[in-house]
């Protein structure tokens, strides 16, 4: 058991981090997996170890999805999920950084009924075919394909429309950040795409927008607001690009402690959605990263 643990271990997570969009939800999973395989020690795990343990962190994960989309219902302000640092550096192997989708295309995972976003994981991120998907959540592949084609409606992804990590963007940040820096407002508005969407995750616990913000001139005054009053803390901020969720993001640091993460969605030369997670609970990672 011990050599399938360190075998699927990273795969595992992936898949459930992915499904439930909280590291620490991934974790219990595949450990509760990992745990009823060794009481039972079913013949199917011999046979086809990686299906069959996809097939039961799929069910656990599936459950526990139901029960944190009923919790995120009181969730003070918009619900972020929880990122992962992921370059090659890093003292620990979180996931697989190949078979992880966007960390927008996280985001709009949360449209998503339980088995939907099971199919579309094990589909785009894994890249399971649909007869592997069938038996892993004991559907038809005929309704494995129809909950694939609706899962992309709801996400309103488009034929060829990226959904992967995008991993060449650390220049664009610098660009952006500087502008930001310089106070110019109008050089941040033309880098924002018109429909640009930014969300704020801060729990409850710390200062945060508690509504999304829509449209260049309003996500320019408040990014500018931001880095005018950062100037102003004792200590400032440190800004520091990094890989996260398979992609260049932004961790702000106010002093010794990591105060936001930040991860952008670009298409083309332009910002469509900004992520700022501010939540303590959500940024446990890379505190001593």
């Amino acid at each position: 058991m011990e050599i399938l643990y360190r075998k699927y271990k990273r795969l595992l997570l992936t898949l459930a981090y992915q499904m439930t969009g909280t590291w620490s939800d991934a974790e219990d999973a595949v450990q509760d997996v990992f745990l009823k395989v060794c009481d039972v020690n079913p013949a199917g795990l011999a046979e086809e170890p990686k299906a069959y343990l996809c097939k039961m962190v799929v069910n656990r994960c599936r459950d526990v999805y139901k029960s944190a989309r009923r919790r995120r219902e009181t969730y003070v302000g918009e619900w972020l999920p929880e990122p992962v640092p992921t370059s090659a550096d890093e003292p620990l192997d979180y996931v697989l950084r190949d078979e992880l989708l966007s960390y927008a295309t996280l985001v709009l995972l949360e449209k998503l009924s339980p088995v939907e976003r099971a199919v579309f994981v094990l589909r785009e991120a894994l890249g399971i075919d649909y007869t592997g998907i069938a038996e892993i959540i004991g559907k038809s592949e005929v309704n494995c394909r129809k909950l694939y084609s609706r899962a992309k409606g709801k996400m309103a992804l488009g034929e060829g429309e990226s959904i992967q990590a995008e991993t060449e963007q650390e220049t664009w940040i610098r660009t952006f950040i500087a502008a930001l820096e310089q106070d110019n407002i109008e050089r941040v508005i033309g880098m924002l795409a018109e429909d640009v969407v930014l969300v704020s995750d801060g729990g409850g616990k710390v200062l945060a927008a508690i509504r999304p913000i829509a449209y260049p001139d309003a996500v320019s005054k408040f990014l500018v607001g931001l880095f005018r009053k950062s100037h102003l803390q004792e200590d400032g901020v440190q800004l520091e690009i990094r890989e996260i969720n398979g992609q260049a993001g932004v961790v702000v640091r106010s002093g010794e402690q990591v105060d936001s993460i930040v991860l952008m969605h670009a298409e083309g030369p332009s910002l469509r959605n900004l992520y700022i997670i501010r939540n303590p609970d959500k940024l446990g990672l890379f505190q001593h990263a």
